[in-house]
């Protein structure tokens, strides 16, 4: 027998199962209370509450520690790709370079949107905002495809790389659609990341200038946010889900929950922050002052982190990853003034 945990109820003690997760950390197996005690648990926000067993992220917020099925995202922000990441907790383990080539080869294969798909834009007003247009395309793009609304447990790895293959096109073609310009094609022979730019800010005649340190910072910010446990999107995708919908159904709906302020959607809130600030030709200090007034409603947004108590690795990494983009563009810069010169 292993560990348990006594709860004493009207005069009776009752045992659950202590189980034990990949880092030792532990927690109590309550899924027989109700039919036990007749009582229910009350968590509200699910702050102490598992819904799953899972190895895939490992996240300790009192110690600012993040890992990937075990490794260290420090490690994999220096040595690994946002591809070979995204293989890594899908499947469970690094990809050999076979693994990787196949991989690759479907997201390539499966990068292109259907045709039709394309009057689904033409439906959105240029107002639309993205996070809607990407949900309802994520949706509307598992029609095309039988074998997705089959959920044929052979072809998973075939649908997971077209998600993430088209994801990336239909956010792209999204902004473009925001900002009236017209839709640019992913090509071959780019990867991942420089498609995603090249489809963003490319035109009709001339191709965006791909500069390596521009395409490192963004594939480091992919994989830095590739996971992140069982937050609000996550647990919307696997409730989704466990009704049988199909992968892309439920992704959908997990987009819809990432469009939230307390979310993802708090990216938007610190852009929309910066920007009003700059409109108000203020340097900051207004601002600051208006958050420490107490009788104004003003937020700050972008510092504190609802898991991370200490620091969050990621932000870390993302200074490191800067600094070197900086350093990159400043010395393209001077190579291309010295050339102009010469």
């Amino acid at each position: 027998m292993g560990d348990t945990a006594k709860l004493e109820i009207d005069g009776k003690t009752y045992e659950f199962p202590i189980v034990v997760g990949t880092e030792e950390e532990k927690a109590i197996d309550i899924s027989a209370l109700r039919q036990q005690t007749g009582y229910i648990t009350l968590d509200e926000g699910y702050v102490n509450t598992g819904s799953c067993r899972s190895a895939i992220t490992y996240i300790d917020g009192e110690r600012g520690i993040l890992r990937y099925r075990g490794i260290p995202i420090e490690e994999l922000a220096e040595k690994s790709t946002f591809i070979e990441t995204a293989y890594l907790l899908i499947f469970g383990h690094l990809p050999t370079r076979a693994e990787l080539r196949r991989f690759s080869e479907l997201l390539t294969e499966h990068q292109y949107l259907h045709e039709d798909i394309r009057y689904h834009f033409e439906g959105f007003p240029s107002t639309a905002h993205p996070m809607a247009i990407l949900s309802a395309v994520i949706n509307a793009s598992s029609c095309f495809d039988p074998t997705i609304l089959r959920r044929d447990p052979e072809k998973f790895d075939v649908h997971a790389a077209k998600l993430i293959s088209q994801v990336r096109t239909i956010a792209a073609f999204s902004y473009r659609k925001s900002r009236g310009l017209p839709i640019i094609y992913p090509k071959k022979a780019y990867k991942y990341t420089a498609n995603f730019l090249h489809m963003m800010f490319s035109s009709p005649y001339e191709d965006y200038e791909l500069k390596p340190e521009v395409v490192r910072a963004l594939d480091l910010i992919f994989l830095l946010h590739a996971d992140h446990e069982q937050n609000c999107s996550t647990a919307t995708v696997r409730m989704v889900a466990s009704s049988g919908a199909n992968l892309f159904a439920s992704v959908a709906a997990g987009v819809c929950a990432l469009w939230g302020p307390l979310h993802g959607g708090a990216n938007q809130a610190v852009v929309e922050m910066l920007m009003q600030i700059h409109k108000e030709g203020d340097d900051g200090s207004k601002f600051i002052a208006a958050v420490k007034d107490k009788k104004n409603r003003q937020r700050l947004w972008g510092f504190g982190h609802r898991v991370y108590k200490t620091y969050d690795p990621r932000a870390k990494i993302i200074e490191k990853g800067l600094s070197r983009l900086i350093k990159g563009i400043e010395h393209f810069r001077s190579v291309v003034r010295y050339s102009d010169e010469a």
